[in-house]
């Protein structure tokens, strides 16, 4: 064979293969927003499925199984945070602690949109965990370092710029802080509310700020 034929085509792909990625890529989308809602272990592939409007045959053509379905939706919700609390945390003219906030807060504009049915995709399978997978375990774990990694850079930042103690110690600091923000959105779930959220924001920031 010689290189000619083997090098790929210039162009648009073929429908076929168009039509299986934006097939993909809508059970991607559509799971994490229904697992956010409920949970893993009482979701049915069907439900997801019908809203697709895929054949349940055809399911294995895009995943291996519903656990490897579910640690894709892990990586992506992983990402999609990732990224937004990487902008609130780049947020220009704002110092390190009220770029925290601006993300607590965005988060509870997200909530709202939703009624507070919608909460945090990781926390969410995190609560039901004895009932999963054990691979969810450590991709969970996983993704929540890589969060306490971003915000701990945040506090280092407060620190250095004399906005918190030089007594704090940041991973712990965003060790605590993911717990508690966790609570919170299961909390404004359940009262479906963003006074959870609001009230920790307002409590966390106040207790670790220097005064003025």
């Amino acid at each position: 064979m010689n290189e000619s034929s083997i090098k790929r085509r210039r162009g648009r792909p073929k429908k076929e293969q168009t039509g299986f990625s934006e097939t993909k890529a809508a059970l991607i989308r559509t799971g994490m927003e229904i697992l956010t809602e409920k949970g893993f272990a009482a979701t049915g592939i069907d439900a997801i499925l019908r809203t697709v409007n895929v054949p349940k045959g055809s399911f294995y053509h895009y995943f291996a199984s519903k656990e490897a379905y579910g640690l894709v939706l892990i990586e992506h919700y992983s990402s999609f945070l990732s990224a937004k609390l990487t902008k609130a945390l780049s947020a220009e003219g704002l110092e390190p602690l009220a770029r925290l906030a601006l993300f607590m807060e965005q988060a509870e504009r997200s909530m709202a949109k939703y009624n507070y049915t919608r909460g945090c995709l990781v926390g969410n399978l995190s609560q039901e965990i004895a009932q999963l997978p054990e691979s969810f375990r450590d991709k969970l774990g996983d993704v929540l370092n890589e969060w306490q990694i971003l915000v701990a850079q945040c506090f280092e930042h407060a620190k250095q710029l004399g906005h918190i103690s030089t007594e704090h110690h940041c991973d712990e600091l965003a060790y605590m802080f993911w717990n508690g923000w966790e609570g919170a959105v299961m909390r404004a779930k359940l009262e479906q509310s963003g006074v959870p959220l609001q009230r920790f924001s307002t409590f966390f920031i106040r207790s670790i700020q220097m005064p003025d």
